[in-house]
């Protein structure tokens, strides 16, 4: 475990919660190579902030990797209308990507998500 899950782990054990804390943590486990740990995390920060373009990007780069295509096309489509909203577009572009990536997961025949 890296030195920034482990204190960022802490922080959230000593009872802080909020939506940056939960991205923070879940990105610095995805630096850790920890995607399937990341996950939850990327989905409780959109819980607590739904309005969170970083959080949708992430999460959305993350199911991608996971070779989890269709749960990563919903965030992309949710996460890209939640950032156009915003006039968020760079965060617009990236989703592109990762649903286009996404997309040829599933042509592929790639895992339907559980």
């Amino acid at each position: 475990m890296s030195q920034m899950v482990e204190r960022f782990q802490n922080m959230l054990d000593g009872g802080e919660d909020s939506a940056m804390l939960r991205f923070s943590l879940g990105n610095a486990l995805v630096t850790d190579g920890q995607q399937a740990a990341a996950v939850e995390h990327l989905e409780r920060a959109l819980e607590l902030d739904e309005g969170y373009s970083a959080a949708w990007k992430l999460l959305a780069k993350t199911l991608v990797a996971l070779e989890r295509p269709q749960r990563a096309l919903e965030v992309c489509e949710r996460g890209m209308a939640i950032a156009e909203e915003k006039g968020d577009l760079q965060a617009v572009k990236e989703m592109e990507v990762s649903a286009k990536r996404a997309r040829r997961l599933l042509e592929a025949g790639g895992e339907a998500d559980t």
